[in-house]
């Protein structure tokens, strides 16, 4: 969440830089006025429950000592209980207002890095850099392609689940399953994360804390009856290990990678990528978690963007990156380079990985803090980043590598996870 600190020592400059973002700070009803509101009345209410605590202690004292000159103690009885009182009620009513307060900070999203750039919409990204030949070609969609090939059973998905799931058969299946082994070989191997192995359903505290509650609720599959949802992220899981804890400075940076089976119920994405693999409810991915400290969080992005481009270099799929300007950035997010992958029969680059800096906002929700020495403990920054998504990494290799007598070419580095066959198909 946004620092309350911050709010509270220049809400002008806050609100500033969420105005950035598109999020409607201006508006005396909105969350970030809502909050600032919520906060200033609990403080007043804090301290004038300070100041009661104070004068109650004064009149026990009092009492104390004309007990032991065994003086009339009614008028000072009365005053203790009246103080009491109203010490009670502003209790109650201080911790009620914290609560609300904090509910609301959980619906502001981050502010943005000063260095990103500004914009109206996605339009406003700006191109970074380029890698590999895009190919012009005319090539058959990928949902031709694994049809015709018999990889790509999309009835069956439907019969199974409903729409947007798909079932993979065969060399398809065996390729899902060599992509993932390849880029946990790879990020383990050659660029030093620890591997974890974690739930693929979370609690509430665990999703509220990387902020996908409660703004994204409708996105999330809920387990009836149980404070269980299945992750739509394996961010979720692998930053929620180190939730309500403090760690020590010397055992940073913390690098994680993770594959699990996503889940989201695209709630607000009714009409697009109806066909193929574009957009399923459930898929795979291979992501990367840094925890780094705070001043470290920029360079840390840095080297896990170049971590998932070495993924789609390695796997010689062409990609370009993008940097997201402040109003498309996620919730989370104060930094944002997108790595979209070229395919050839839509002759567009479609996203396959999205590496953010979330700074210290999801640190301050779930807890996280580092100790420098015997210092007071402060939010370490959290990073995060598909390194990548396999279906969409399955989608480019298929229409990428496809040849003219209908084969699939494999990258070289996949080979070895098929004894050494070339093509597919």
């Amino acid at each position: 969440m946004i620092d309350i600190k911050e709010l509270r020592r220049d809400p002008e400059a806050l609100q500033k830089a969420l105005g950035k973002r598109g999020a409607k700070v201006i508006d005396e009803q909105s969350a970030w006025h809502e909050a600032y509101e919520l906060d200033k009345t609990q403080r007043e209410k804090r301290t004038e429950l300070e100041e009661l605590q104070a004068k109650r202690n004064k009149y026990s004292k009092e009492i104390g000592l004309l007990r032991k000159n065994k003086e009339d103690t009614t008028e000072a009885m009365q005053a203790v209980a009246q103080v009491s009182s109203r010490v009670k009620e502003l209790d109650i009513a201080v911790r009620e207002a914290e609560e609300l307060s904090k509910n609301v900070l959980l619906h502001i999203p981050n502010t943005p890095h000063a260095s990103v750039p500004e914009g109206l919409s996605e339009d406003d990204n700006v191109f970074l850099r380029q890698w590999g030949e895009a190919r012009q070609d005319d090539v058959p969609a990928h949902w031709d392609i694994g049809t015709d090939m018999k990889f790509l059973d999309f009835e069956a998905g439907v019969r199974i689940a409903g729409s947007r799931f798909t079932v993979l058969r065969g060399q398809a299946a065996r390729l899902e399953r060599a992509l993932m082994q390849f880029m946990l070989d790879m990020h383990v191997d050659q660029h030093g994360y620890e591997e974890v192995w974690t739930p693929a359903i979370a609690n509430q505290d665990s999703l509220q804390a990387t902020g996908q509650l409660p703004k994204f609720a409708d996105d999330l599959y809920k387990l009836e009856g149980e404070d269980a949802y299945l992750i739509p992220t394996a961010e979720v899981s692998v930053t929620n290990l180190y939730r309500d804890q403090i760690i020590d400075e010397a055992t940073l940076p913390i690098q994680h990678c993770a594959y699990t089976p996503c889940f989201r119920r695209e709630a607000g994405s009714a009409g697009r990528d109806v066909r193929g693999m574009i957009r399923q409810h459930q898929f795979d991915k291979v992501e990367l978690v840094h925890v780094v400290a705070a001043d470290q969080a920029l360079a840390a992005l840095e080297k896990l963007t170049s971590h998932a481009e070495a993924v789609l270099q390695a796997l010689e799929l062409p990609y370009r990156v993008v940097e997201l300007c402040t109003s498309d950035l996620g919730f989370s997010a104060e930094k944002t380079y997108d790595l979209e992958v070229w395919l050839p029969s839509q002759k567009l680059y479609r996203e396959i990985s999205s590496c953010s800096s979330m700074g210290q906002f999801q640190s301050r929700r779930a807890a996280i803090r580092m100790r420098k020495g015997k210092s007071k403990p402060e939010s370490v920054a959290t990073l995060n980043g598909s390194g990548v998504a396999i279906g969409r990494c399955l989608i480019a290799i298929l229409e990428n590598g496809w040849q003219e007598d209908g084969r699939i070419k494999l990258p070289k580095v996949l080979q070895p996870y098929f004894n050494g066959l070339q093509h597919l198909g």
